[in-house]
């Protein structure tokens, strides 16, 4: 099996990719495919929370890079998708600079042999934490929120990723309002588009059902399967694997409200 790597990032914190991550993964495993997600936090560990598999992770990728464990041996198996996902938790008693790029290569490399798609939830900044969970990464999908800041971080990000010569699906324009959108108080889709000049890879509605699937341990493509954001965590792995794929409704639609409805999941 030769598998890719995905990296998941942004530059700037607390924009959601933990939350992409996890539910893009769920939804890739929920299409059929063998999927694994590395929490690349070292230090913070969040993806294990997102997932509700917390309290099953024993070891982690600290023990797999340091020889203490084998890598299938520290994988968590994700119960309702047993044949399908699987989670390589971060350590939360390391720093990012205590992993080293070849090790966290060599990781890499060995799960892309057991798994069709490797997606690693890549820390803030733009330091160490972010150039190892990027550096060896096939593809990347990088985050932003409609505003200003974070899409100058994701430029500068998409730069970097270029360097390294890591390819970018596309941008997901995460916690939209369409509201405040069309009242001009947030930045639409496409004026992020135009600031950053690469392709739309989803629009992921602001929703408190997000909140709510992560305090209860669910990811929201599994809680919350019918939601317009479900949908729109579906239409992102879709777009992952056929980047030509265009859902059904939005063949059909037209207008540009349209078009960035059913990216979203809606219709």
């Amino acid at each position: 099996m030769a598998g890719q790597c995905i990296v998941v990032t942004s530059g700037k914190g607390g924009v959601g990719k933990t939350t992409i991550t996890a539910n893009v993964g769920y939804a890739l495993a929920s299409l059929g495919k063998k999927v694994l997600l590395i929490d690349g936090d070292i230090g913070l560990k969040n993806l294990d929370s997102v997932l509700g598999l917390e309290r099953r992770v024993v070891y982690d990728l600290f023990d797999v890079i340091t020889n203490r464990i084998e890598l299938e041996d520290a994988l968590v198996k994700d119960k309702r998708l047993p044949d399908n996902l699987f989670l390589l938790a971060a350590s939360q008693s390391h720093f990012k600079e205590d992993v080293p790029e070849e090790k966290f290569s060599e990781v890499v490399e060995e799960a892309k042999a057991l798994f069709e798609y490797v997606l690693v939830d890549s820390p803030a900044g733009i330091e160490h934490g972010f150039r190892i969970s990027s550096r060896f990464a096939d593809r990347a999908v990088v985050v932003t929120v409609p505003e200003v800041p974070s899409i100058r971080d994701v430029d500068r990000v998409v730069g970097l990723l270029e360097n390294y010569r890591v390819s970018v699906d596309g941008v997901v324009v995460n916690r939209l309002n369409q509201t405040l959108v069309r009242q001009g108080n947030m930045l639409s889709p496409q004026d992020i588009l135009d600031l950053l000049e690469i392709p739309l890879l989803g629009v992921v509605p602001e929703d408190t059902l997000i909140v709510q699937a992560v305090n209860q341990g669910d990811p929201l493509v599994y809680k919350y399967p019918n939601s317009a954001v479900a949908r729109a965590y579906t239409n992102i792995a879709h777009k992952l694997l056929d980047p030509e794929y265009v859902p059904q409704e939005t063949k059909k639609s037209r207008g540009f409200w349209s078009l960035f409805g059913f990216l979203r999941g809606e219709g």
